[in-house]
């Protein structure tokens, strides 16, 4: 029985592919993109977050705590030794108001599957189905093609939710079991791309062109993320590449929200886009042309 590793499930999701789906969110990815609204997906491991908003202070999980990497902050609240901390999560099963949880358990195909089959209604009423994101689901590859061949055994619609940073033989091993691929493009220049994302690109660049050139099905996600990729050079430089792929694909441009933002201070982690804002409607619509100018089916969000 395949287990893997997940932090969250989120069921009525509106915007993880067609119709009404229940997102599963796998643990782990190689990026580290400065915009990142789940970096709780990050560490492949279950790691400990700390909510300072939940916390009252009580001390039970310094007491419980088998390392003594928990001391009270003086300011309020707690400090975490992260040093001594070994995530073992026995301060959180204690923590009367749950201000400390561990992010990521594991979990079986099975039991993952008793999970998604609850939302089958709901599937079939608006053409829905499951999506597999993260982090990156392609780094349990093992456990995301088992999930996505019990899915298909049952009539699932399954979408897979990728940076495209993988080997190539991952990502060609799940094609056949996957009906749609959500597929990241970011930055086009790999030297930029590696600044704000901590990889370079060409790996997913020639995925994608691999995957495009295998028939599958692709919504190809460009976050807008003003003073980073927003600007039409680049923009251009990416639909110049999509225009040489082969088979067809539609582009979603998304623009750039802050809405994980708090998340970073639970996990004790700088937001480094904190005075960053949503791009201008304006601008949204002038890159949007610019997609459709040479061809390319663009729409703004999805």
């Amino acid at each position: 029985m395949k287990n893997g590793i997940i932090f969250n499930i989120k069921k009525y999701s509106l915007h993880d592919g067609p119709g009404i789906r229940t997102t599963v969110f796998l643990k782990g990815c190689p990026l580290s993109c400065w915009w990142c609204h789940n970096p709780e997906g990050i560490n492949p491991e279950p790691e400990l977050v700390y909510r300072r908003n939940r916390c009252i202070g009580c001390g039970t999980c310094i007491s419980s705590c088998p390392e003594s990497a928990l001391y009270l902050a003086s300011e309020g609240g707690i400090t975490i030794d992260s040093v001594h901390c070994n995530s073992c999560g026995i301060c959180a099963e204690k923590c009367p108001t749950r201000a400390l949880e561990m992010m990521g358990y594991t979990i079986s195909v099975k039991d993952l599957m008793k999970e998604i089959r609850k939302d089958i209604p709901f599937y079939d009423d608006s053409e829905g189905g499951v999506t597999f994101s993260g982090g990156e689901p392609l780094g349990q590859p093992e456990f995301l093609k088992a999930l996505l061949e019990a899915c298909g055994r049952e009539g699932i619609h399954r979408a897979v939710d990728t940076t495209g940073f993988s080997p190539l033989d991952n990502l060609m091993e799940i094609a056949p079991h996957t009906d749609l691929f959500l597929y990241d493009l970011k930055v086009m220049d790999p030297e930029k791309h590696l600044k704000y994302t901590g990889v370079r690109n060409e790996l997913i660049l020639s995925n994608l062109r691999a995957l495009a050139a295998s028939g599958a099905r692709i919504f190809i996600r460009i976050p807008v993320i003003p003073d980073i990729n927003d600007d039409l050079e680049n923009m251009a430089a990416t639909a110049d590449y999509l225009k040489t792929l082969e088979g067809a694909f539609q582009v979603n441009l998304l623009p750039y929200h802050d809405f994980g933002k708090s998340k970073y201070a639970n996990l004790n982690s700088l937001y480094k886009l904190a005075e960053i804002l949503p791009p201008e409607e304006e601008k949204m619509n002038q890159i949007q042309e610019l997609f459709c100018k040479v061809g390319i089916e663009a729409r703004i969000g999805g």
